[in-house]
Order: C-alpha cells, then structure tokens, then sequence
C-alpha cells in the first residue's frame, strides 16, 4: 500500500497543535529561567531542564510523521514523561533555591496544563 505523505502530514500538522505551541513556549522560558542558575548547573539540572522541555514538542512533532494513532502515542507518552520529570527538576530547582516562588508557581501551572492536554489529546487518539 502506498501512503501518500500529503495525507499523512494533513492527519496532524505540529505547528497547529496548541500542545505542540506550548511545549515550544515552555521550552523558551526553560532557557530563560535556567539563565540565572549557578555556573557549576551548566551541564547539570540546567541541561536536564532544557533537554526535557526540547523533548516535549520535539517528540510531539516527531510522533506526527507516524502512519498511525497507536505510534503516535507512544511519541506522546514519551514527550508526556518528560514533562513529568520536567516537573520533577522545576521542584528541585525551587526548593534548592534556584528559582523564586512566583517563577514556580507560574511554572508549575504551565506544565501541569500541558500534562493535562497531552493526557486529553492521548485519550482523543485512543478512542478511536
């Protein structure tokens, strides 16, 4: 059977995915924030902050090239466990002290919301 890369790429364009657009702002503000972290977090919990945010919409945008939903959630599950353990270093880093309470909080919310829509958006594609 031939599969004509037109009608795949129609089936799930990354760029208009909301998940995919804030995966890359969560990305940037990864960046931003981990600016300030101590020099000797160079290639500690800042590069394991900024790999997991990069991971979370690259993964998405990667799963959208699949042939089918049950490959494109495993690209999903993957880009949603790396939000998990995105929170997991956001937590570390406010209770060494790295980040402010607000930054935090802030953050917080925003991976929690993109936890929500990838669990949401799994859900959707397993339903069918």
């Amino acid at each position: 059977m031939l599969i004509n890369i037109e009608d795949m790429a129609a089936k799930h364009n990354f760029r208009k995915l909301t998940i995919w657009n804030e995966g890359i702002e969560l990305a940037k503000e990864t960046y931003a924030t981990t600016k300030i972290f101590p020099k000797s977090e160079t290639y500690g919990l800042s590069n394991q902050m900024q790999r997991c945010a990069v991971s979370v919409p690259s993964n998405i945008a990667e799963g959208t090239a699949k042939s089918s939903d049950k490959h494109f959630l495993q690209y999903l599950e993957t880009a949603l466990g790396s939000a998990f353990e995105w929170e997991t270093q956001l937590i570390i880093s406010y209770e060494i002290g790295y980040i402010s309470e607000e930054t935090f909080t802030h953050l917080e919310t925003k991976i929690q919301k993109i936890q929500g829509m990838l669990t949401r958006f799994m859900e959707s594609l397993s339903n069918h």
